[in-house]
């Protein structure tokens, strides 16, 4: 029976991808000695924010998700940040292959407002293993599950997740609306000749503070 170990061991941005990506660095050995033909190979990552401190800074930005600090303690659940599938190559003893990931910058999505909140530091990922294993033994093709226990932890630093969204929005989010919030929008951003929807989001919050302000 395969013996298999996985490792992730680093992390890089994607700069001319279609899409905002990165590529986790995985090692995967085989500690038997027996040779791998192939593996059907899935994975799915977990962002696991119970894992690591927080700024005061961080944690405003990420009440939407958690809640208040003092309830964190029950609300830091794990993210689910994606599913992959790939095809590992034969190999004997180890090998590393690239998986790639490709990022929404959607902030209507849990796990992108979890990085978006993050100023500095890593983000704690659990990557958990399944699939098939093929091997020939003795002449005859061995097909073998991958053990559900099999898992491997990383850190994935926050720059290198802003580097893979920069390269595609520099200084620049997304958010989702309706229609009708976008005509009644377009009304105010044309009655008034601004430029950009970023001005014209501007106006309007400096017109909610003027009124908070008026108000006695």
């Amino acid at each position: 029976m395969a013996e298999l170990t996985f490792d992730c061991i680093g992390a890089k941005a994607d700069r001319y991808a279609v899409v905002p990506s990165l590529s986790l660095m995985l090692r995967i050995s085989e500690t038997s000695g027996q040779r791998i033909e192939t593996i059907a190979l899935r994975c799915q990552i977990r962002i696991e924010p119970a894992r690591r401190r927080y700024s005061h800074e961080e944690a405003e930005r990420l009440n939407d998700l958690f809640g208040e600090t003092e309830r964190w303690a029950s609300t830091l659940r794990p993210l689910q940040l994606v599913t992959l599938a790939t095809m590992v190559p034969g190999f004997s003893g180890s090998t590393e292959i690239e998986l790639p990931i490709n990022f929404t910058y959607d902030l209507e999505i849990g796990s992108t407002r979890y990085f978006a909140g993050l100023d500095t530091g890593e983000v704690p990922l659990l990557l958990l293993f399944s699939g098939t294993v093929f091997s020939v033994v003795d002449g005859r093709i061995r097909v073998e599950q991958v053990p559900w226990s099999k898992e491997a932890a990383f850190r994935l630093p926050v720059s290198t997740w802003r580097e893979a969204i920069d390269a595609h929005f520099p200084n620049s989010a997304w958010i989702k609306m309706s229609r009708q919030t976008l005509e009644d929008l377009q009304r105010f951003k044309s009655s008034r000749a601004l430029p950009t929807w970023d001005m014209t989001l501007a106006a309007l919050l400096a017109r909610a503070d003027a009124d908070t302000t008026d108000q006695p």
